[in-house]
């Protein structure tokens, strides 16, 4: 892919843009007619605010910019740093006409988009994300929050972006670890929607791995097409949507119970798409398919250790928990995913003592 591309999330009134691109910060976007008034909050944090805040700065020529930012880390996913976002758009005086702009990695992203829903019951939100896990996941969909003490992403609510702006030149700096966690949630969308892409996976991921221009830019436009596709059709979660939750279950899980940050999100939902890959009613080559990509992509697939029990009631806690019955996202076959609670619990015993 070259030069820029755009997808739409269609949401009615709400829809908006996902516009992709190398070399979009730094004025190669104008951001400002989806700036409402004169005055923006910028929500970054430590790491990246000095790589990119002054380019985005540029985006935003004439306006009156401020900024706040974050310590860096999973761990910060907290509703006291939420508090002090809400603390700066109070003592900046923002208004009703006022856009929260987030610059950063999934955590900030839904911090400040949590803050933009409840500050004055809701004003203007604009992603900006830097990492690869953003870019191709949590900026798009509107779903943002923090995590409590009992449970990940337990606090939050479904509030849309005006716009999403990606530059894929953001991902040189991104380091590998953490790269290589974005590619699990890559690798998850072909797991569940599309084996095409599934199949380019596993012929690119050397080339993803080795940060090729053009085979991250397809991988990131492949899938925020497959998110745009699924949000467009359930925005809340009520139905399909629920399958991008594959491996998230056993993820956070695994997450809560090694203390928020030990693991990156990415690699603990790539050990929890094994666990749901294993759970499924699938073809074992399947299985074999979706471990030997992670494996590939340099990602773990399997817990430390935790225990079967302690992870168990950790899952007892996920939020997509119904009539205190857990809900898996599992494969019908490789490309195809559902959402249940029918499943025996004795696999899924074993599938749990088998991984820890």
């Amino acid at each position: 892919m070259t030069g820029t591309h755009t997808i739409t999330v269609e949401l009615g009134l709400r829809s908006y843009p996902i516009v992709i691109g190398a070399g979009l910060l730094g004025g190669g976007f104008d951001l400002r007619p989806y700036v409402a008034g004169s005055d923006c909050l910028i929500v970054s944090n430590q790491t990246v605010a000095p790589l990119y805040l002054e380019k985005l700065t540029t985006n935003l020529v004439g306006k009156n910019i401020a900024v706040i930012e974050l310590p860096d880390g999973e761990a910060y996913k907290t509703t006291d740093t939420l508090h002090s976002v809400l603390d700066k758009l109070v003592d900046i005086g923002a208004s009703r006409d006022s856009t929260v702009i987030a610059l950063g990695g999934g955590v900030v992203g839904d911090i400040a988009g949590f803050a933009a829903a409840s500050y004055m019951r809701g004003i203007g939100f604009v992603q900006v994300p830097t990492t690869l896990l953003a870019q191709v996941d949590s900026s798009v969909g509107g779903k943002t929050g923090v995590n409590h003490a009992r449970g990940k992403n337990l606090i939050g609510a479904f509030y849309q972006p005006g716009i999403v702006l990606i530059d894929t030149g953001t991902l040189a700096t991104l380091p590998d670890r953490e790269l290589k966690a974005g590619l699990a949630e890559v690798i998850k969308y072909g797991a569940i929607a599309d084996l095409e892409f599934f199949s380019w996976l596993e012929s690119n991921i050397k080339a993803l791995l080795g940060r090729d221009a053009t085979a991250l830019a397809h991988a990131i436009r492949r899938s925020c097409e497959l998110k745009a596709e699924i949000v467009a059709a359930d925005e809340r979660e009520g139905g399909r949507r629920a399958i991008l939750n594959f491996g998230h279950t056993f993820g956070h899980a695994i997450e809560h119970c090694l203390g928020y940050g030990e693991w990156l999100h990415g690699e603990a939902v790539a050990a929890g798409m094994v666990m749901a890959a294993a759970l499924s009613d699938i073809a074992p080559d399947e299985s074999a398919r979706l471990r030997a990509l992670l494996v590939a992509a340099g990602l773990p697939t399997a817990p430390p250790g935790i225990g079967a029990r302690k992870m168990l009631d950790a899952m007892a806690r996920d939020k997509k928990v119904q009539r205190k019955q857990i809900r898996f996202v599992l494969l019908k076959a490789l490309g195809t995913a559902l959402v249940t609670a029918d499943y025996n619990d004795r696999k899924l015993q074993q599938v749990l003592e088998a991984a820890n």
